[in-house]
């Protein structure tokens, strides 16, 4: 209800009451209004937040409330498990050649008439048994001697060898331990244990923290090399999720290409660091939500996620009117969209007739967000003239080969973050922040790439105590272009 200009009459009273009424009440009515007015915007605002799942919003799905209990279907007659016909899993055997030890079992009688039995079965039924052997370190001891010269009294001592650690720890226990902070995200007192119980090191709290330094400055060149090799690439998908270091607010940012995945924890959630990420001369494709940290880079270079775009189209529909109508008819070209796409991705629709089929979908997303922009509900509104501004960014999946219409590559590789943040709390210095990144970079590059994160570590250990670079986290096709270059 509109009213409280100068004198003006409320719609609610007729006309010759409103006259009637003195001064002071129509100031008083008008004050009700106002606070009524606020108080409404106020509830519909929480019904919304209450209406929030990880389906219409930003929310993880952790957030969710329970599930509603579907009505009890009665019981099928189809038995648990695997069903007749259906192709069953085993474990690949080993090659009789690679296992450790074969143990030959074979009947001394028939079952039958008791007569002895000999010779070979050609095909024997074969069961493997993995076992791990008892762990045990292997202590080394170095007896560093100093002799004096009988001839002129001096004192020598011997040089220390090449590659060996100053420290009570080698590189093998080092990587480890880096493995189950930083991969496995144990605590460090629980990595205290593992280490005591399963390989027999015993270990204090602090000399893990020493270690895990030690293990920063090992991969930092690694690492930069890394980052450098992003701001090459042709596409990148970049996000960022809340982080705490030091019991102050930062956030974890995340670059993912191809071949490569880096990390960066910094207190700023501002562009700067998007421009970090992807340096100066950054020229992809460049695929992220509608954040404006990413608002610098040209429209025609980016990709919107159209997974947080069906959010914003279920939050539509859950407005109610007009607003549910636009939100229904953008979900149905959204999926219709999808569901080409899959095929393409298949191999089954090719991808000339996805880009004709595109065309009047494309036309028609762009007919509703038009439609939404006036549809008269503001959150409504306001959403879909974001994303107008942005419109080209919708569609670049369709015209260049290796871009993704989701930013969910860059989601996925964030969720470890958001795991070690909820375990850990964050990190209490700035080393610690370096340390995570750093990790998390070696992590999940080697797994992009299929390599064994342990055997990398030590490895890069093991070159760091003989004064040697340590291995690259690049393909080798991508080391050999560089060299090349």
């Amino acid at each position: 209800m509109a009213y409280f200009g100068a004198m003006e009459t409320p719609a609610a009273l007729p006309r010759d009451i409103w006259e009637r009424t003195p001064p002071e009440a129509q100031a008083y009515i008008g004050a009700l209004e106002t606070r009524v007015t606020a108080l409404v915007a106020m509830v519909q605002a929480l019904q919304e937040q209450l209406r929030q799942t990880s389906r219409n919003s930003s929310r993880p799905p952790s957030s969710d409330p329970p599930l509603p209990q579907h009505p009890h279907r009665p019981r099928g007659q189809r038995r648990r498990g695997g069903q007749p016909g259906h192709p069953g899993s085993t474990r690949t055997l080993i090659p009789v050649e690679e296992v450790d030890e074969v143990v030959v079992i074979k009947p001394a009688q028939c079952t039958h008439c008791q007569a002895p039995l000999s010779g070979d079965d050609p095909q024997p039924w074969r069961h493997q048994v993995i076992e791990l052997p008892p762990s045990k370190p292997v202590v080394t001891e170095y007896q560093w001697h100093q002799l004096a010269c009988p001839a002129c009294g001096e004192t020598t001592r011997a040089p220390w060898p090449a590659g060996v650690p100053s420290r009570t720890y080698g590189p093998r226990v080092q990587a480890t331990v880096a493995l189950c902070t930083g991969a496995y995200r144990l605590s460090k007192r629980t990595t205290q244990q593992v280490m005591a119980e399963v390989f027999g090191v015993p270990m204090r709290v602090g000399t893990i923290s020493l270690l895990e330094q030690a293990t920063t400055a090992v991969v930092a060149a690694p690492v930069e090399e890394a980052r450098t090799y992003v701001h090459e690439q042709a596409v990148a998908h970049l996000d960022e999720t809340s982080w705490c270091q030091g019991g102050k607010r930062a956030w974890l940012w995340v670059a993912v290409t191809s071949l490569v995945t880096v990390f960066l924890v910094r207190m700023s959630r501002g562009g700067q660091v998007a421009r970090e990420l992807l340096g100066a001369q950054f020229s992809g494709i460049l695929v992220t939500d509608r954040y404006s940290a990413y608002n610098g880079y040209p429209v025609r270079w980016r990709q919107l996620c159209w997974a947080h775009l069906l959010r914003d189209f279920e939050a539509m529909r859950g407005r109610g009117g007009r607003s549910e109508e636009i939100g229904d008819a953008l979900l149905a070209q959204a999926h219709q969209m999808f569901a080409w796409w899959h095929l393409v991705r298949e191999g089954t629709l090719k991808r000339s007739t996805f880009r004709s089929y595109m065309s009047p979908l494309r036309r028609e997303v762009e007919r509703l967000l038009e439609a939404g922009s006036r549809c008269g509900v503001p959150k409504t509104a306001g959403t879909c003239r974001d994303i107008l501004k942005r419109r080209q960014a919708l569609w670049t999946f369709v015209q260049v080969e290796g871009v993704e219409p989701t930013n969910n590559t860059a989601e996925r590789s964030i969720r470890p973050g958001v795991l070690w943040r909820k375990g850990s709390f964050g990190t209490q210095s700035a080393e610690g922040s370096r340390f995570v990144e750093s990790m998390m970079t070696v992590v999940a590059t080697l797994k992009q790439q299929q390599r064994s994160v342990l055997e990398y570590l030590t490895a890069a250990c093991e070159a760091a105590l003989r004064g040697e670079a340590a291995p690259s986290l690049l393909p080798a096709s991508a080391q050999t272009s560089q060299a090349a270059a």
